[in-house]
């Protein structure tokens, strides 16, 4: 695995990409407790926020590749022309104002019996305690075909960046002629957001059922089931009949080899698939830093104390967001932004030497656009147990079905939430 995400590292143990020194927290004879957080989406961001605002004596430093955020909620609405990469950008000044300390630079290692980091420009970070939300990294090389010079042909447009991958999907649908095909290769658990390869399904469709209503999708996918399946379906049936095809994997569905030039998908029966523009929803894993620090276990993903979210393998560091083992909880944003304030939590208590706060509860909420004023969701509720993670009995389920009529109007309040939804999230995260 040779490229990183965004929040992704690269180094002896880490990197984190970052562009200016700020690290006043590392003077010889510091007292104040130094919370370091690496990696500012919705987990670092929701972490070091709350830090700052629940732990006034605790010195706070984020380390963030990027000077701003770009969600990967919402992404899918940008290539429906529903949204633009502005409107899903989001600065750090918030979190800035508040007295964190935000350190723009590369972390070229961490030494965890030091606890410390060093940075690319010279300086080095010490920290008592160390909260890594690192997100995801491309599996390059796991699908047959498909490495870094593909994804410029079949974006994957599943990592933010700068916002390059979605803008080069967006435009590869705008030049595609009015009936062609847009192929979709989604992968098998675990990987981001579970509904994700969905509501890209249902907003591709929207942009197509406008511009270009002889144009089709073929999904494939390498699952025979997926998060809010019968949902989906009824709004597909409903929004766009005859323009959605999914085959799951055991009606082979599963890709094998993606060749760019050819512009093919092809699955593990041999079918190949041509296609006009091609989505390609790669293999993932942890982060580059988790796995060269030996955090991850041979899944690819790092597993953790559901109490305190302290990796096995390194108790002073404290993995959150999509780059730990969760399940049943998804990697979703919302997980990040609620399980991050535990780890602070339990991460200051450690260091008072207090026990962390008992009988934490992570709450999972995730909606998805289907259509025009047309939403749905899935709500969750989660607590630490004996070999993990559990979900509350009967403490959550999907949107409701019933009567047509009924179906529509909650479709469109459910639409309208997810707006306040968003704007909530990146409140509680950014400022």
């Amino acid at each position: 695995m040779t490229h990183l995400s965004r929040r992704s590292f690269s180094g002896l143990f880490a990197t984190a990409a970052i562009s200016t020194i700020v690290a006043p927290h590392v003077a010889s004879g510091q007292t104040r407790p130094r919370l370091v957080i690496v990696g500012g989406g919705f987990g670092g961001a929701s972490a070091s926020r709350y830090a700052r605002l629940a732990f006034p004596g605790v010195d706070v430093t984020l380390i963030e590749p990027r000077t701003s955020f770009i969600t990967c909620p919402y992404g899918n609405l940008v290539l429906a022309g529903a949204r633009t990469i502005g409107n899903i950008t989001h600065s750090y000044d918030g979190l800035k104002g508040l007295g964190v300390n935000v350190v723009h630079d590369w972390v070229d290692a961490i030494d965890a019996v030091a606890k410390t980091l060093r940075l690319r420009g010279g300086a080095t970070v010490g920290y008592d305690k160390l909260i890594l939300s690192p997100g995801i990294a491309i599996r390059w090389g796991a699908l047959n075909g498909y490495d870094e010079a593909a994804s410029e042909v079949f974006p994957h447009a599943w990592i933010p960046g700068n916002g390059e991958q979605t803008t080069l999907l967006r435009r590869q649908l705008e030049a595609m002629p009015d009936g062609g095909v847009v192929g979709i290769s989604i992968p098998g658990n675990p990987f981001r957001c579970p509904p994700g390869p969905y509501e890209r399904i249902s907003m591709i469709a929207s942009y197509l059922k406008k511009h270009k209503p002889r144009a089709k999708i073929l999904a494939l996918d390498a699952k025979e089931a997926f998060s809010k399946q019968a949902l989906f379906i009824d709004g597909w049936n409903e929004l766009y009949p005859g323009l959605i095809e999914w085959v799951p994997s055991n009606k082979d569905g599963r890709v094998v080899h993606v060749d760019p030039r050819e512009k093919v998908l092809e699955t593990e029966f041999g079918t190949k698939h041509k296609v006009d523009v091609a989505n390609v929803i790669p293999p993932q894993s942890a982060a580059r830093i988790a796995i060269d620090a030996g955090l991850a276990n041979d899944t690819g993903w790092v597993p953790v104390n559901p109490l305190t979210f302290e990796a096995a393998r390194a108790q002073h560091i404290h993995v959150i967001g999509d780059a730990n083992i969760g399940q049943p909880m998804p990697k979703s944003g919302y997980i990040a932004n609620s399980t991050s304030k535990q780890a602070v939590a339990a991460a200051v208590a450690l260091l008072q030497g207090r026990e962390p706060p008992a009988s934490p509860v992570y709450f999972n909420t995730c909606y998805s656009h289907v259509g025009d004023e047309y939403g749905i969701s899935v709500v969750g509720v989660f607590r630490p147990g004996s070999n993990g993670f559990v979900e509350t009995p009967n403490s959550g389920g999907v949107s409701p079905r019933g009567p047509l009529a009924e179906r529509r109007e909650q479709r469109r309040l459910e639409a309208l939430h997810a707006d306040a939804w968003y704007a909530s999230i990146v409140k509680d995260a950014f400022g």
